[in-house]
This record gives C-alpha cells, structure tokens and sequence, in this order.
C-alpha cells in the first residue's frame, strides 16, 4: 500500500482539523518548506501557498498517510489548490518528499500582502472555520 507525505501550512497544522479532514490520527511534525510563500486570503481564515524565491514556512509535515486520506485531502482543497510534491526540512535538518497544495495561479490575485498567522487562525478563525 502507497503512503504519502503531507506538508501542511494552514488550517491543517491544526491536528484535529487534519484528523477530521483525512479520516486518520495524524501526529505531525514541525517541517520548513523553502522556495515559497504563504499569505492569507482575501474573506477567508484559511492561507494559500505560492512559490517564491527567498521564500520558506513553518508548518507540519504528516508522515504515512493513505491514499483515502489524500483523496480526501484533494477534495478538501478544491479547484483552487494543485497537490505538488515538495521537498521539507524536519528540526533535525533530513529532507524529507511530501506532497502541499499550492494555491493555482488564476487565484493568486486573492492573496493578501505579508505572512497569514497560525497564532490568530487559532484564536480567531479556527472556530468559524470549523463551523
């Protein structure tokens, strides 16, 4: 059976978001992801990734998940997100292959400027996302 690597930036960081999404207990670890950028979306609580020379996010890279769970995942990010394949960075600096959905180019015109904050998702957006 196929498992894959997810590397999450957004709402997924947020393990009982990913849990729910996927279908699995998911524990992640903390990853870096360098050559891109993450930044919110206009009217949403949720980020989008673009690539960017220079640039690198902290997030959560998920080990082993299924196939059911990627499927599950790629109709969680929608049209406006394209599953690529990336390499992370773990603490103990392995590269490691994953898997990010990168927000599509057409909608790139709803990112906003600056970094979107995990610390203000889960204070103020998690709940409203969730719902």
């Amino acid at each position: 059976m196929t498992s894959h690597n997810c590397f999450a930036y957004g709402s997924l960081m947020y393990e009982p978001i990913m849990a729910t999404v996927s279908a699995q207990k998911c524990a992640g670890i903390p990853a870096t992801l360098e050559g891109y950028s993450r930044h919110a979306l206009q009217g949403e609580d949720y980020p989008g990734m673009v690539a960017e020379a220079g640039g690198k996010i902290a997030g959560i890279l998920y080990r082993g998940l299924p196939a059911t769970a990627i499927a599950r995942l790629d109709d969680f990010e929608g049209a406006q997100y394209l599953r690529t394949q990336v390499i992370v960075r773990t603490g103990d600096g392995s590269a490691i292959h994953a898997e990010a959905y990168v927000l599509r180019p057409e909608y790139a015109h709803l990112l906003l400027p600056g970094d979107w904050d995990y610390a203000h998702f889960l204070a103020e957006g998690r709940q409203r996302f969730q719902r």
